[in-house]
């Protein structure tokens, strides 16, 4: 092996790992998902932190799972996987949307034109278009057993009203 490669194997791991280290150590999954074409707000406020390797796969570690609402009630389990690309994450795993009654995993979210103002989840069975205007912001996260609380609470209020 000639002695220039022996140089450029090192310096080329070590710019490798310059350009990974950003995305790790000092940028918000906010800023992650915008400089990947996607809305800020597609993961809740209660992001503890990430993980992004070489092959494009990401993993969000929340404090805890929760409940939020897009246009429905979602679920985010305590970490959620996807393979990130630019306008997509597909292959989702640990986010689930509520539809008609019914609990669906959440596959994968794309954005394919940002000029359309609308964001595409995969849910399965098909494709729901929403609004990117409903991600504009972190979704407040609240964990399962507030919500339960509160609906609990409010079917005492009805009872006692009736």
């Amino acid at each position: 092996m000639s002695s220039s490669l022996k140089i450029l194997r090192p310096i080329s791991f070590f710019l490798l790992f310059l350009l990974l280290l950003p995305f790790t150590a000092s940028f918000s999954i906010q800023e992650l998902l915008q400089s990947q074409g996607l809305p800020i707000g597609l993961f809740p406020d209660n992001v503890k932190s990430y993980e992004l390797d070489l092959d494009g796969r990401l993993e969000v570690h929340l404090e805890s799972p929760c409940m939020a609402k897009f246009d429905g009630r979602v679920y985010f389990d305590r970490v959620v996987r996807a393979n990130l690309s630019y306008g997509g994450l597909v292959g989702l795993e640990g986010l689930s949307q509520e539809e008609l009654f019914l609990w669906l995993p959440v596959k994968g979210i794309i954005v394919t034109d940002p000029s359309s103002g609308l964001i595409l989840f995969d849910i399965g069975l098909a494709y729901k278009q929403l609004s990117l205007s409903l991600f504009e912001n972190p979704p407040v996260c609240k964990p399962q057993e507030v919500l339960a609380e509160n609906i609990g609470r409010k079917k005492k209020e009805f009872d006692f009203t009736r």
